[in-house]
């Protein structure tokens, strides 16, 4: 008749934590000030490194200070300035493959790594060979960012001292979170953005006392910030004219749909592109000096024709200068706009590809700039008497490309609005950068931070995902509550079933094979005409060891609730059943993991 399994068994047992000390909420109050405090003083000591290396290697001068947002003026190299990047490439690989070789890429993949696979420890000399590799790569014309390189600056020094005073690793997460999301608000000054960077990404747990500790850090960081880059938002452009007319508002907003899934298209195409880069290059190019030597001269190559040829290098560093002159109007034409665009997509593929150091975060503003106000200026020129402004598309296509590539949506509408503070341009934003991150999912699951992890076999969460933690598998999540009952029974237990007394799952079995669950809430409704209807067959099945994200996915892309986990892989056999996995089961994990991680 029927076969009963275990009952529900106690949770497995949580990692050891012997020798570390819990400290106090007062403790982790003065250590996140700590890293506020490093991180605010470590963006404007990243600034001025990066500052040095560009004026010692472009200019030929000595100095801790260049406008980032004013086009650098050539240099009295002419044409050998190719070799500057080339030179630049040489000091990098040599700091990286001597003393750290993680210091590589855009960064944050680095940081959830260690978050959710090595315990939140994160090695000290992290610190400076991000910090010069990063300088070197951006100072000799890189088309990388600031970010990644001050994100993985300040987790490391997070970890650092959440390794010094031996502290849980759910402590020492809170302030690797904490010290990335100060220097995101220093260096952007963007306080808001900074700390939803650490909600939607880095944080395994957001409550009300996570959430206050990286405050802390981004408030006292921003603060440092200030004092070096002053109150200015980072691109200070004049302010949208407030929408009076809703018929222009309605206009702006349908054509945001088209932009929104563009910007999604373009970002999957980012994700991957950057990814097809390091592969054609570790496959092609064995020797690592060689390697980067090679992409860096292509990026020198680059500069010099888009000097002689336009006045301008245009897609060397972070771009800034370039990305306000796109929002000012100065930069209208769109098939120059998509030059520029290409331009800086196959450089940023070209310099991370090869090897350098740096973040996507500031070539991801420019190409949304640069597609937004192609795009704007086009529908402008189709329908003039609509008056739309394509800078309104020009600041949605920047939060949209950012959205879209790292996966974090709230960060891209907060930090776009600080950047610009221009709250008229909102609802665009918005609607712009949700439609973005929907189609770059559509072609691409993955974010450009998550990609890199998933190659090597290490699947995070994603966005606000992380209250399960990344570590967590069938075999804790799983109720082992659960009886067998052969399909040649089923219709005497279905009249007998009382679910007040019998476990909570019931498999249905043919000729000792598993072939679906019993759906409880439609035993009542269907048992009586329809009895077959009450088993669910379409289901996933995973081992113990499969990984919190492989379900999610495998549910996702099944179109089903019930997991079955098993012993062995693909075996359906009744004695190799351990457990079963539905929603509730998701829900109730995700509460414990929560409250242990607080």
């Amino acid at each position: 008749m029927t076969k009963k399994a275990a009952s529900a068994a106690q949770p497995d047992a949580l990692p050891s934590t012997e020798g570390d000390v819990i400290l106090s909420a007062a403790a982790m109050l003065a250590l996140a000030f700590v890293v506020g405090v490093v991180g605010g003083f470590g963006s404007i000591i990243f600034k001025s490194i990066i500052a040095f290396f560009h004026n010692l290697f472009f200019l030929g001068s000595f100095g801790l200070y260049f406008d980032q947002d004013v086009y650098m003026p050539a240099t009295h190299y002419a044409w050998l300035v190719i070799l500057v990047p080339v030179v630049g490439s040489v000091i990098v690989t040599w700091v990286t493959k001597t003393f750290a070789p993680e210091a590589r890429g855009h960064g944050v993949p680095e940081v959830l790594d260690a978050i959710y696979y090595r315990d939140g420890k994160i090695r000290p000399v992290i610190v400076f060979a991000k910090a010069i590799v990063s300088a070197i790569s951006i100072g000799t014309g890189g088309s990388v960012g600031r970010e990644g390189p001050i994100v993985q600056v300040g987790s490391a020094f997070g970890s650092f001292l959440g390794q010094f005073f031996s502290m849980p690793a759910r402590q020492r997460n809170i302030l690797i979170a904490a010290g990335a999301a100060a220097g995101i608000a220093a260096t952007f000054n963007a306080p808001i953005g900074g700390l939803s960077f650490a909600v939607e990404l880095l944080l395994v747990s957001s409550s009300a006392r996570t959430v206050t500790l990286v405050a802390v850090a981004t408030v006292t960081a921003t603060y440092i910030g200030r004092i070096y880059s002053g109150l200015a938002p980072s691109f200070d452009v004049p302010k949208l004219a407030m929408f009076e007319d809703h018929i222009s508002v309605l206009y702006s907003l349908l054509f945001c749909i088209p932009l929104g899934m563009m910007t999604g298209l373009a970002a999957a195409g980012f994700i991957q592109s950057i990814y097809f880069s390091e592969d054609w290059f570790e496959e092609r190019v064995k020797n690592e000096y060689l390697r980067h030597g090679i992409g860096m001269l292509g990026i020198g190559v680059m500069l010099y024709f888009f000097m002689r040829y336009s006045g301008h290098y245009y897609v060397e560093g972070v771009g800034y200068a370039t990305v306000l002159d796109v929002l000012r109007g100065t930069l209208s034409n769109p098939w120059f706009l998509g030059l520029l665009f290409f331009a800086k997509l196959l450089a940023t593929d070209v310099t991370i590809g090869s090897g350098a150091s740096g973040g996507v975060f500031s070539p991801s503003l420019f190409l949304g700039a640069t597609m937004g106000a192609a795009f704007g200026n086009f529908i402008a020129m189709l329908f003039p008497s609509l008056s739309l402004n394509p800078v309104i598309y020009t600041i949605a296509g920047m939060a949209a490309m950012v959205g879209g590539t790292t996966g974090a949506v709230l960060t891209a509408i907060t930090m776009t609005f600080e950047q610009t503070r221009d709250y008229s341009v909102m609802l665009p934003i918005i609607l712009t950068v949700s439609l973005s991150h929907i189609v770059r999912v559509r072609f691409c699951p993955e974010s450009i931070y998550t990609l890199k992890l998933v190659r090597r076999g290490n699947y995070v969460p994603q966005g606000l995902q992380a209250a399960i933690s990344g570590r967590s598998n069938a075999k804790k999540m799983m109720s082992t509550s659960f009886n067998l009952v052969d399909i040649s029974n089923f219709s005497q237990w279905l009249a007998e079933h009382s679910p007040a007394g019998d476990p909570r799952y019931s498999l249905i079995t043919r000729e000792g094979e598993v072939i679906g669950l019993a759906k409880d809430e439609l035993m009542y409704l269907l048992r009586d005409e329809q009895p077959e209807r009450v088993i669910e067959q379409n289901f996933f099945l995973v081992t113990g060891r499969t990984s919190w994200a492989v379900i999610m996915r495998g549910m996702r892309r099944k179109k089903t609730e019930t997991v079955i986990v098993t012993r062995r892989q693909n075996s359906l056999k009744e004695k190799d059943i351990i457990g079963v996995i539905t929603p509730h089961e998701l829900v109730e994990h995700a509460g414990l993991d929560a409250e242990l991680m607080d």
